[in-house]
Order: structure tokens, then C-alpha cells, then sequence
């Protein structure tokens, strides 16, 4: 038995990427660049938890030659400013992950207060310019709804992967549930256009990581945007026998969710 989601194989992603003709790019590059290259691929990483383990996926990365974004919320666990600086010195870009609305519990002008006090304080120790929302399953707000009313862009954030990326051009793959597969158990994390529900299709049927090297090795695709969450990839068996246990216990309380929404909204 193969086993997936560990940082050694994380390397070989790396590596596979590396030998290839695609070059990856931060958000903030991509957003701001009038000229993107052909093939790119946006490395994009929530940071949840675990930001230690965010360090050991970058330093795996600038080994490669390799920059992402890696999206860091407010949290004890998480706002560790040392470990931004750390991150941001081997060209990666940190930015902001926010879930104002959920803390906020679904006040717009709470939550903004929130976004810009947050924001600020990132701010202090790093420079900021990209921002995406956070989506916590259980809670029954969607944290991106607070730009239906305000502007990003008044907070000197230049864009937001879930708004401003064209997914009709930019393939979407995330490793939401500790699977690579485009299962009932996305809660938030899901692009909700028709331009992407036809990419799956284009994609086919994949689950592990060696799926998405030989997806990436056909070179099928020129633009690709991957979300690798580092709390989820481990070398440590303890450590890894324990976020898999933990994540298929919250896959069955998503689909739970998934479903319900399905069948009553």
C-alpha cells in the first residue's frame, strides 16, 4: 500500500512540477501581472493549524525552486509572526485568511471591523496584499458574502482567489477531506460555476497525489490552481494515523451537511 499525504510525497509533487514547463507563481504575482505565463501553476495553502508544518512544505518548495501563498489565519495556533517572516524570506507570499463573518456571527459591519483590525495586525510584521476567506463546514455563514457589500480593494487587497481567479481558464484541485477527488464532503470549499463543473469532467477521476503528478506530467492543462492544506501531510506515522482518523470522522459529519443542504434548500 501506497501511502499518500505525507511530506516525502509532497517532494515528489514538488519535484514533478519542477521538471516540468510550468512556473509557479504567487497570487499576489498572478493578480498583478499584465502577462501571466502560459503555464502556471498557483500553489495556494490555508494554513488552518499547523503553521510548523507550513514552514517544512515551504522550505520543501524553495528547494525546488518553487513559490506558493500561504494563507494564515488569526489564531492563536496560526498568527505566529516569526514564522511569516520565515516563510516570506524564501520568496513565498503570505496572506491573509479570513473569517470575519463567522466571527462576527453574520454582523457585515462587525465583520469588516474585524477584517481591517485583523488585516492591521498581519500588517505589522508582514506585508499583506492577497486575501481568502477561511470556510468552516459547521458554521451557516460564507465568509466571502461580506464583498457583496464592501470592496476588497479598499483594503489594499489586489484580489481573492475565490472571486477573482477565471476558473473557465484556471483548473482547480484541492486536497479538501484528505482526498484529491471531487467527493460530497466540500462544504465551502467549492467553486460554484458551470466553467469548473465542466473542467472535473475534462479532469476525470482522480483521489491521490500520484493522480495529480500524472495529471500534471500530461501538461493538458496550462493553468492550474492547487490547494495543499499542511496540517493534513505528515511523515510521523503517529501524526499521520491521527489527522487521518480525525478527518474521516469530519468527512462524515460534511457529507452529512452536503446532503441536507442538497435535499432541503
Amino acid at each position: 500500500m501506497r501511502i499518500d499525504f505525507t511530506l516525502k510525497k509532497y517532494e515528489s509533487l514538488c519535484e514533478t512540477i519542477s521538471n516540468l514547463s510550468y512556473a509557479t507563481v504567487t497570487f499576489e504575482q498572478y493578480f498583478s501581472q499584465k502577462d501571466i505565463p502560459k503555464n502556471c501553476i498557483l500553489l495556494r495553502h490555508d494554513i488552518d493549524r499547523n503553521i510548523e508544518n507550513a514552514l517544512k512544505m515551504a522550505d520543501i518548495e524553495h528547494r525546488f525552486n518553487l513559490v506558493s501563498t500561504y494563507y494564515c489565519r488569526k489564531t492563536k495556533q496560526v498568527f505566529k509572526p516569526e514564522y511569516f517572516q520565515k516563510i516570506a524570506s524564501m520568496g513565498h507570499e503570505i496572506g491573509y485568511h479570513y473569517e470575519t463573518l463567522d466571527k462576527a456571527k453574520g454582523n457585515d459591519v462587525e465583520a469588516i471591523k474585524i477584517f481591517e483590525q485583523e488585516l492591521n495586525a498581519f500588517r505589522e510584521f508582514i506585508e499583506i496584499k492577497t486575501a481568502c476567506m477561511h470556510g468552516n463546514p459547521l458554521s451557516p455563514w460564507l465568509n466571502s458574502n461580506i464583498w457583496n457589500k464592501y470592496d476588497f480593494k479598499e483594503f489594499g487587497i489586489i484580489g481573492e482567489p475565490y472571486i477573482s481567479l477565471d476558473y473557465k481558464n484556471v483548473i482547480y484541485l484541492t486536497d479538501t477531506g484528505r482526498t484529491w477527488a471531487n467527493k460530497n464532503i466540500r462544504v465551502k470549499d467549492v467553486i460554484r460555476n458551470e466553467d469548473n463543473q465542466k473542467n472535473n469532467l475534462l479532469i476525470g477521476n482522480i483521489s491521490t497525489t500520484d493522480d495529480i503528478i500524472n495529471l500534471i506530467k500530461e501538461e493538458r492543462f496550462p493553468q492550474i490552481c492547487l490547494l495543499v492544506h499542511p496540517n493534513r501531510w505528515h511523515d510521523h506515522i503517529i501524526n499521520w494515523i491521527g489527522e487521518s482518523i480525525l478527518q474521516n470522522i469530519k468527512n462524515i459529519g460534511k457529507a452529512g451537511i452536503v446532503w441536507y443542504r442538497k435535499n432541503n434548500w
